[in-house]
């Protein structure tokens, strides 16, 4: 054990991880095909009896990973979450995709901080920590792309809303007309609110249901405009071209001050990413070099705190960065 390498027991611990997630990952999978492999399996010559009693094995693994992950306020945040984000997902598979990501951000932070065993644990450590991140990073991102192209496509809908209502089109045809015509993402949400109605929700649980879908200050004005008329009654042509100005302008506003604002954002961006990116090219091209940044101990030998200070610091920099960017219209 003492000639083996500092980071051989990291390694093979991270290796039996992502071998046993893999394992579950495929009998999840798996569990997807059993009904088609059951109505195949006559035409196939499959054994009935294997048949049944693997459909039974997958099933009872399937209904105890998914009675844990949808128990609770977690498990339908995180199937929201998805759902706002477009990801064809459901949750197991996302903790699952998540598992993984841990376990190769981990592996590489291994490979990192291969020149001594202290560094292939804090490197390790490091690396798990950012791989449990990154996921929900992705469907923020994912989130907040969708809901930008959904806002910008808002005011042109509304005012199409407007417009086929004047020509004598009823408030659920012109959502009918915009579903049809319109690009996704909206098409899509309005489709859906079209198949509520019409398999018997009212109309104005549908349009809550798709402000909940999509979290949108500009579609909560439109909601209110719509369930407000459908009680007080009004023009409500006249009430959606208002709306539909107002989105226009604050669209316009918000765009003007992301390309104001782009230059500092970038800067951050930058400023945040190069010196990480240069330790990383670094470290993997000469490990040696990097390893006194990760030695323990006392003053001067502990050089440690240098990256830890430099990290804590890149990070204010850039949560102020956004902080000052971040104008609300």
């Amino acid at each position: 054990m003492e000639n083996l390498p500092p980071w051989t027991i990291p390694l093979i611990i991270a290796l039996a991880l992502f071998g046993a997630g893999a394992v579950i990952f495929r009998k999840l999978r798996e569990t997807k095909s059993n009904s088609v492999d059951g109505r195949l399996a006559t035409f196939a010559e499959r054994s009935r009896n294997q048949t049944e009693s693997a459909e039974r094995g997958m099933s009872a693994l399937a209904s105890r990973v998914d009675s844990m992950v949808n128990r609770g306020q977690k498990g339908s945040d995180l199937a929201r979450d998805l759902a706002q984000a477009d990801l064809k997902l459901t949750v197991t598979e996302f903790i699952m995709m998540k598992f993984g990501s841990v376990i190769l951000f981990a592996l590489f932070g291994v490979f990192l901080g291969r020149a001594n065993f202290l560094a292939v644990v804090a490197c390790g450590v490091v690396g798990a920590i950012i791989g449990f991140i990154v996921p929900d990073k992705v469907v923020s991102f994912k989130q907040g792309s969708r809901l930008k192209a959904f806002n910008n496509q808002l005011g042109d809908t509304v005012g199409l809303l407007a417009n086929s209502l004047r020509s004598g089109y009823s408030l659920l045809q012109s959502m009918d007309l915009v579903s049809r015509e319109a690009p996704p993402p909206i098409s899509v949400e309005f489709r859906r609110v079209v198949q509520e109605v019409g398999l018997g929700l009212s109309l104005e649980d549908g349009m809550n249901n798709l402000l909940r879908r999509v979290p949108s200050d500009d579609l909560d004005l439109m909601v209110s405009a719509i369930n407000i008329q459908a009680e007080v009654g009004g023009n409500l042509a006249e009430i959606l071209d208002t709306i539909a100005h107002t989105i226009r302008e604050r669209v316009r506003i918000k765009g003007q001050i992301r390309v104001l604002t782009s230059q500092a954002r970038y800067s951050g961006y930058v400023v945040t990413l190069l010196p990480i990116a240069i330790a990383i090219i670094i470290t993997m091209l000469n490990p040696e070099y990097m390893a006194p940044l990760m030695s323990f101990g006392l003053p001067p030998e502990n050089w440690c705190c240098m990256p830890v200070c430099s990290a804590m610091m890149m990070i204010a920099g850039f949560f102020a960065i956004k902080s000052i960017v971040n104008i609300e219209v």
